[in-house]
């Protein structure tokens, strides 16, 4: 009997927020995903080998022909609410086109993301959108599998963004009178189940399904559980007089959402976005985080994600090796810059391993000394503690008012701060081949603690310029001139520390 050949699935969106999460999980699946976008360059490193990516845009039917060819099932997860003409005739045009092209190519369902809001009441123009495009593509194909989302909690998304910023920014906020309109947040990982068990739903007809979490909020009440997961205070004050035009104004202010965009945020704030339809409890076995739960997760998975980036990987598609300085990911301010040296990665690692303690730190040491000092009269380590071993590391030694974080010889050391700061830091130097030498990088990680974590970061920000700049100077220096035997002897601890490690229980978990 032949083997059941796998789906072929059409990803749209691929390169946005919600599309880009889903495209991991859909090549995990075993699924045979064709990706379609109009900057097929885009997608370069983010595909695994099974996937297609075809260039195509949902405003040119002619396009779409070849893309759809083949599919099973499709993902619709375009709008145009940055488009600089009306984004709701745009959304119009692209839709009509890519439900003809589907019914065309004979694909069995197409599965739609779009927005909560009672249709009944005047719908703002963002909303009304979303909700015109669902309608759109039903009256163009037979199976359409839209699913309606409130606030999205999730490291990335629009609204989670906003609410970071203005939580992180501002001791003392202004409420507009949408700041107490009522939500109903979906942490990301949940809609993500949902829309991936729309792939397989044994139906042949159309469904909207209205999806959210427990809880109904306003986004007064999400900031203020924003800022007691992170340990802030913020004080908020309703001004029932701020427009949303006014509104965006403060927002493009304080907030990276940039005015357009933004403006059409707002006015959508206006609107309650409430779970009205219990369809999708009744057909997906989902049982949606709350929002307690789905902002927790959103913080722990952005500490791992952040955690487990490298930077050099980050920078390289970039071409000529570049120097970040003040750079925001996420929550986090990032200082990172990098240096060539001649030498191979074991010898230019080994006065890497060597910092802190009796070796000191490449530069001005005097400074650090007085930054350990300083630290002991607020109550911190200091730097009286040292190190262990002067020539040895592991996970979890202190080093001065560090703490080893990850220790991955000849190749990356990171260290978390434990002296007193209004916030997080770390410190980490990573090493990576380059021909016959190598390039060292040097990054600064600050996770601001409010807004006296950012008064702390830019007051001390061009001390980490003149301190930084020349510790990695130096650390290159050294690298060069480190004893060739000594580096010799050192090879050969570390490929026995990286056998014994595979040898490891502990490694293989």
């Amino acid at each position: 009997m032949e083997p059941q050949r796998s789906q072929l699935i059409l990803l749209t969106g691929a390169t946005g927020y919600i599309g880009g999460r889903l495209l991991p999980l859909l090549q995990q699946r075993g699924d045979r995903v064709r990706c379609l976008t109009r900057r097929p360059e885009a997608l370069a490193g983010r595909v695994d080998a099974r996937t297609e990516v075809v260039a195509g845009d949902v405003l040119d039917r002619r396009s779409l022909a070849e893309a759809l060819a083949g599919v099973d099932a499709a993902f619709y997860l375009v709008h145009s609410m940055g488009a600089d003409r009306d984004f709701e005739e745009v959304d119009r045009i692209a839709a009509e086109n890519f439900a003809q092209a589907a019914t065309a190519a004979g694909v069995r369902r197409i599965i739609y993301l779009g927005g909560l809001g009672d249709a009944d009441h005047a719908l703002s123009k963002h909303l009304r959108s979303r909700q015109e495009t669902g309608d759109l593509l039903r009256a163009h194909h037979a199976a359409v599998i839209e699913f309606r989302a409130s606030i999205v909690i999730g490291s990335g998304s629009l609204s989670f963004e906003m609410i970071r910023a203005l939580v992180e920014r501002l001791p003392v906020m202004i409420c507009p009178r949408w700041g107490q309109v009522k939500a109903q947040p979906i942490a990301i990982e949940d809609l993500l189940e949902y829309l991936l068990a729309a792939v397989n739903l044994p139906t042949t007809s159309s469904h909207v399904y209205e999806i959210g979490g427990p809880d109904q909020v306003s986004y007064g009440q999400l900031m203020q559980e924003y800022a007691r997961q992170r340990g802030l205070t913020r004080l908020m004050f309703p001004v029932p007089l701020l427009t949303p035009y006014l509104s965006s104004l403060w927002l493009g202010l304080v907030t990276p959402l940039y005015a357009r965009v933004g403006r059409k945020l707002v006015d959508s704030l206006r609107n309650p976005t409430l779970v009205s339809n219990p369809l999708a409890e009744s057909t997906f076995s989902i049982r949606p985080r709350s929002v307690r739960e789905a902002i927790a997760r959103a913080l722990v998975n952005e500490d791992r994600q952040f955690a487990e980036t490298r930077w050099s990987d980050a920078y390289s598609s970039g071409g000529n090796p570049r120097s970040w300085g003040g750079v925001r990911f996420g929550s986090r301010l990032v200082d990172s810059r990098i240096v060539a040296v001649n030498v191979p990665p074991e010898q230019a690692f080994a006065p890497i391993r060597q910092i802190g303690g009796q070796t000191g730190w490449y530069y001005a040491d005097w400074l650090w000394s007085l930054r350990g000092f300083l630290d002991l009269l607020v109550g911190g380590v200091g730097v009286r503690r040292g190190r262990r071993d002067s020539q040895t590391l592991r996970v979890g030694d202190h080093l001065d008012f560090w703490r080893v974080e990850l220790y991955d010889p000849p190749r990356q050391l990171r260290l978390q701060a434990e002296m007193k700061l209004p916030g997080r830091a770390w410190l980490e130097f990573e090493v990576t081949p380059d021909g016959p030498g190598s390039n060292i990088r040097q990054t600064a990680i600050f996770d601001p603690l409010g807004l006296w974590g950012l008064i702390y970061w830019y007051g001390i920000y061009p001390l980490h310029q003149c301190v930084f700049a020349g510790m990695l100077r130096n650390l290159a220096r050294a690298a060069e001139h480190v004893d060739v035997q000594h580096t010799s002897d050192e090879r050969s601890r570390l490929a026995s520390h990286s056998q014994s490690t595979e040898r490891s229980p502990a490694a293989r978990q």
